[in-house]
């Protein structure tokens, strides 16, 4: 009866994922991805839309027509609805194919994922295809630059290795003069939002920017997926898909040389450099640290890259690095060995020729070449062959050329003397075992051949035996000498070469290597797959660092695990299994990796006690700074208060409503005094807990103007606000409505503070999903170079009216912007003036 059969697995295949990487926003990444979802319709494929944001763009919308629509799910959030990707309802459906667009999107609080990338992740667990987009802007390990370049953090940030796992990653681009021409006819925004877009985010030299930045990555995506393919298929043949130039050095005087002449082969095809030294991992080869120390710098100089791989086969361990990092070129010096010498020893450069296929080899003459004879160095077990073999060889030639020429020029002693040079001659190859054996051998081919009577093993003479005894008792003191020698002299090699790799790893950390840097040289260097880092506390296993694919999670499984004396820490190799020999190396290199974890977390408890220092530094600061602020306006009100009351002085309405209005100035004063500290503390004590929400900044200007023309707010400046000009339109923000209330209210008093005369105007326009809010007045301005230090606290930047406060306005208003996800920055007004710019996050789009 036949067994029965396994079940088949339902378990679905995953979906394969395809992205549209835009260079900036308005480059046509959804247009795309809406012409191909038109090009599957029309092959059968059942597809269908998820989430696509035409934000109000009529060809868009067009494209979008034909399309199978899914609802949005609405999330009630804080008194408003907010539609979202409906995952179940996409499930239900089961398509080939789903449409979700802005795969950076945030999620509003409620929903069962915090990211829209996280959504697409259970589509294609589902089996569900996807096919999404996302600008350059909002990749993680992007989001600093960009916001160096366009002085505009996005909020919005995909992980880079979910964006890299995509199946295929195609560049939608345009030049900047293109998209600014889009952007001008209105086919990007709206027409009163194309000014301030044009000179701010898509100025031509963001977009420039913006643009490199998507290239240079998606290149080295391309190189990603190539060095992925070669490995899952197996190949390790060159590709010669770019030039790349590997120069190997042993760290002689030569390498300067070398390096100099690679990195000219490199520059005439624009190729990559890189350095490599190999150490020899038996300890033959000695390098000079001086000399290192030179190459280091010279290959920093030129922008390449050093590298450092053991290995005891020389010319197999660089093509094998060469291979790896699909050189196509390899640079190598000629050698430094004599003719006579290459006889014995072809060199390096000889098996590299031989071995290198398609990697062509550029063989570079140097001053050190072919300086003279050298005895080759041998491996301790080519060492022994060649002992045994000479053991052999020698004693039996020496016997035949003297049985054959000599033997009538010679007597017993000049025969003797000539077999007691063969034998120093095997012991000075090594061996004691050898040099007994042809000591043995010469005594009996001696007695056999040259000492009567002849042709017989016979000792008739005491002579011959003690010639016997004398050439075996130098042999074995001559070679157990030579074996002394070598084994010492290879323990020093061996010692310089461990020096080295712990100079080389400890150079890593000391120039501010991270833990998964030092990692990967490690993996590097050894030749492994992938290496990781874990730690045992409290009975609980946590990778703390790992690089190369599918790191090691426990150390029963490792190939090499090394143990960092404390049972705390493991490092844990897969590849090759490594000798005693490295692992020796590899342990203080394990120890190296715990103190870098160690020393983050010193880091990040040093960075808390600094906190709590500031904190303690401002609170002395502000004792020390409110001590005559406070007393001024108090001083003030309390010599009206006490002139009303005073009954010797009958005060006419126009003094009363002086004093009066004295005393109105003075608690406006500490009003906004006694707020701005209060909210300082706040903030250094991170207390401020922002509710952000959808916020109209229409009503939010007039609200912040209403408080300073009653006084409300602590400003008091009712007869100046009628200089302030709003023309915001109909801008939302996401933010905290009571926090943006006194940032503007504190930016307005400043701008009516310091510019007497002349209009202040609040303006605002959307950049993509960020919105940009103007303070801009028309006064005096700041000195040059000083955009940064007006936002510091008790900083009035050389203004000596001590009675206009401490100088905490501007610095609570960044305070409160980054505390909302936003920055601010100044500028120059032109035609002279100050202007202020809030950046914060635009709500997402409500319309589909």
């Amino acid at each position: 009866m036949p067994e029965p059969s396994t079940p088949p697995d339902h378990t679905p295949r995953r979906g394969e994922l395809r992205i549209y990487l835009g260079a900036a926003p308005g480059v046509g990444k959804t247009f795309a991805m809406l012409g191909e979802a038109h090009r599957r319709l029309e092959r059968g494929t059942d597809l269908v839309a998820g989430v696509v944001e035409t934000h109000g763009r009529k060809k868009t919308a067009e494209l979008l027509e034909g399309i199978e629509v899914i609802p949005p799910c609405y999330i009630d959030y804080r008194d408003s609805r907010f539609p979202e990707l409906d995952v179940p309802a996409i499930l239900e459906r089961r398509p080939q194919v789903v449409l979700v667009d802005e795969m950076a999107h945030t999620n509003t609080p409620g929903s069962k994922n915090t990211k829209r990338w996280q959504d697409i992740e259970e589509l294609l667990d589902a089996g569900i295809t996807v096919v999404t987009t996302v600008n350059v802007q909002h990749l993680e390990s992007l989001n600093d630059v960009v916001t160096q370049i366009t002085g505009i953090e996005q909020q919005e940030k995909v992980p880079d290795e979910v964006v890299r796992a995509a199946d295929q990653i195609e560049l939608v681009d345009i030049t900047p003069e293109a998209l600014r021409r889009r952007l001008s006819h209105g086919n990007v925004y709206a027409p009163e939002r194309i000014d301030a877009a044009l000179s701010n985010y898509f100025r031509r030299g963001n977009l420039t920017a913006l643009r490199e930045l998507a290239l240079l990555w998606l290149a080295d995506q391309v190189d990603a997926a190539l060095a992925k393919y070669r490995e899952e298929n197996d190949i390790t043949a060159t590709w010669e898909a770019r030039e790349r130039v590997v120069v190997a050095v042993t760290g002689g005087s030569e390498s300067e040389t070398l390096v100099r002449r690679a990195f000219r082969i490199a520059s005439k095809s624009s190729a990559e450099l890189m350095v490599v030294h190999v150490v020899r991992g038996d300890g033959l080869s000695g390098v000079s640290a001086s000399h290192m120390g030179k190459v280091r710098e010279l290959t920093a100089s030129l922008g390449a890259t050093l590298h450092t791989v053991v290995g005891d086969d020389v010319p197999a361990a660089l093509l094998d690095f060469a291979r790896e990092m699909n050189a196509t070129q390899l640079v190598l010096g000629t050698s430094r060995r004599s003719r006579w010498a290459r006889i014995f020893d072809e060199g390096i450069g000889s098996t590299v020729v031989q071995d290198s296929e398609k990697i062509d080899v550029h063989m570079v003459t140097h001053p050190e070449a072919a300086q003279g004879f050298r005895w080759p160095s041998l491996a301790p077990r080519s060492r022994r062959v060649r002992s045994w073999l000479a053991a052999l060889v020698v004693p039996s030639a020496i016997c035949a050329l003297i049985v054959g020429f000599l033997d009538t020029f010679l007597d017993v002693n000049g025969e003797s003397a000539l077999f007691f040079i063969g034998v120093l001659v095997v012991a000075l190859l090594g061996g004691v075992a050898p040099a007994a054996l042809s000591a043995a051998l010469s005594g009996l081919l001696l007695n056999y051949f040259l000492v009567t009577p002849r042709y017989t093993f016979t000792i008739a003479q005491p002579d011959s035996a003690v010639t016997v005894v004398v050439m075996l008792l130098v042999a074995v003191a001559v070679a157990a000498l030579v074996d002394s020698s070598v084994s010492r002299r290879r323990e020093a090699r061996r010692a310089s070469a461990e020096a080295e790799l712990l100079a080389m790893f400890a150079g890593s950390v000391l120039r501010g290597a991270d833990l998964n840097a030092l990692l990967d040289k490690v993996r590097e260097t050894y030749s492994q797959r992938s290496v990781s880092l874990l730690r045992r506390r409290d009975g609980v296993d946590e990778i703390v660092g790992c690089v190369g694919p599918d790191p090691c999670a426990d150390v029963e499984r490792a190939d090499t695990a090394i143990e960092v004396g404390d049972d705390e820490f493991w490092l844990m190799l897969t590849g090759p299994t490594l000798p005693a020999r490295d692992r020796r190396v590899l342990t203080a290199v394990a120890k190296q990796a715990a103190g870098l974890v160690r020393q983050r977390e010193l880091a990040e408890e040093a960075g808390e006690a600094e906190s709590i220092a500031r904190a303690d530094e401002l609170r002395r600061s502000l004792l020390s700074a409110v001590s005559h602020d406070l007393r001024t306006p108090l001083a003030a009100a309390k010599a009206a208060v006490s002139s009303l009351r005073s009954t010797d002085i009958a005060f006419s309405e126009e003094d009363t409503a002086e004093l009066l209005a004295t005393i109105e100035e003075s608690t406006d004063q500490l009003t906004a005094l006694v707020g701005n500290l209060l909210d300082s503390s706040r903030l250094a004590a991170g207390v401020v807990r922002p509710q952000l929400n959808r916020v109209y900044l229409e009503e939010t200007v007039q609200r912040a103007l209403v408080g300073i023309s009653r006084g409300v707010t602590g400003y008091g400046r009712a007869e100046q606000v009628d200089r302030v000009k709003v023309d915001v339109g109909h801008q939302v923000v996401m933010a905290d409505g009571g926090l943006l209330e006194r940032v503007l209210a504190n930016l307005i008093d400043n701008a009516l503070r310091y510019a007497p005369a002349g209009p202040v105007r609040i303006t605002a326009g959307q950049v993509g999903d960020r919105v940009l809010i103007a303070v801009a007045d028309e006064g005096p301005g700041i000195a040059r170079g000083s955009e940064d230090q007006i936002f510091d606290a008790f900083q009035r930047l050389g203004d000596q009216d001590n009675s206009s406060g401490v100088g905490l306005g501007l610095s609570v208003a960044r305070g409160f912007v980054e505390a909302m996800g936003g920055s601010i920055s100044v500028a120059d007004t032109p035609g002279g003036g100050l202007t202020v710019e809030i950046d914060l996050a635009a709500p997402q789009e409500e319309n589909w």
